[in-house]
């Protein structure tokens, strides 16, 4: 099967090594049109409704973001191409959605075509460039959100009112502040890598705990955190001192 995609890219060079990339090492994509502008963008995602779209983050006067506020439908997957760590990548990780860095690698290309694939054929109900827009634009300050999917719909949960996470098997638990609890169908190493510079600590091979709703820590019984929920978690021999550590450099 044949996948549509359109190429968002204001450098023509750029546009065209892409195009030759994906003629070469993705077979499955047929490259049905090209834009270098936001204007141009919107009218050929309208016109031509690719299934994919590779669209370049920056624009000579705007950005991809712009292209798909503009856009009718946001039913297609993204794959976003950069020269450079742009600040808006940690909210495209949050989002779930995949970036190219430039010169773009052909196997990371064809990693993220599979990805965009797969995700096209399970129809996934959850809207990831809702939750992109709404990380990109947040008001300074505010806390990104995360998209929680579980068994009964998708949930967007800011980073702030989670308490801990928990790991069973291939599932991981989200416990909130409001004492609702979310298992998602992810193992907790995603989260972990993820959550990590946001506050966020694995202090036990099951459990990943929020460092500002940490209670207190009680050295008793080989050493365990205090949540805030009153939940005990038991801390990894390994992982003590690194939590102390962090402890003591909390200031909140």
């Amino acid at each position: 099967m044949k996948y549509k995609a359109i190429i968002v890219e204001d450098e023509t060079m750029n546009s065209d090594f892409l195009k030759h990339l994906l003629r070469e090492f993705c077979p499955n994509i047929e490259v049905v049109g090209a834009a270098s502008n936001v204007e141009d963008a919107v009218s050929a995602i309208n016109t031509q409704q690719p299934q994919i779209v590779f669209m370049d983050i920056e624009l000579q006067t705007a950005t991809g973001f712009d292209v798909l506020q503009q856009v009718k439908n946001q039913d297609f997957e993204v794959i976003f191409t950069t020269a450079y760590d742009h600040y808006a990548i940690k909210a495209i990780k949050f989002s779930a959605i995949d970036y190219l860095l430039k010169p773009i690698n052909f196997e990371e290309l064809q990693q993220a075509v599979n990805k965009a694939i797969e995700s096209l054929q399970v129809k996934e109900k959850e809207n990831k460039l809702e939750l992109l827009i709404r990380n990109v634009r947040r008001p300074v300050g505010e806390d990104f959100s995360i998209s929680l999917a579980t068994s009964e719909g998708v949930e967007y949960v800011p980073l702030s009112q989670i308490i801990r996470l928990e790991a069973k098997g291939p599932y991981t638990t989200f416990f909130m502040k409001n004492g609702n609890s979310l298992m998602v169908c992810k193992n907790l190493k995603e989260y972990e890598l993820l959550l990590t510079e946001y506050g966020f600590f694995r202090l036990h091979n099951s459990y990943m705990v929020n460092m500002k709703e940490v209670k207190k820590m009680v050295k008793a019984d080989g050493g365990y955190a205090v949540m805030n929920d009153d939940a005990m978690i038991a801390i990894s021999p390994k992982k003590k001192d690194e939590f102390l550590a962090l402890m003591s450099q909390r200031l909140v």
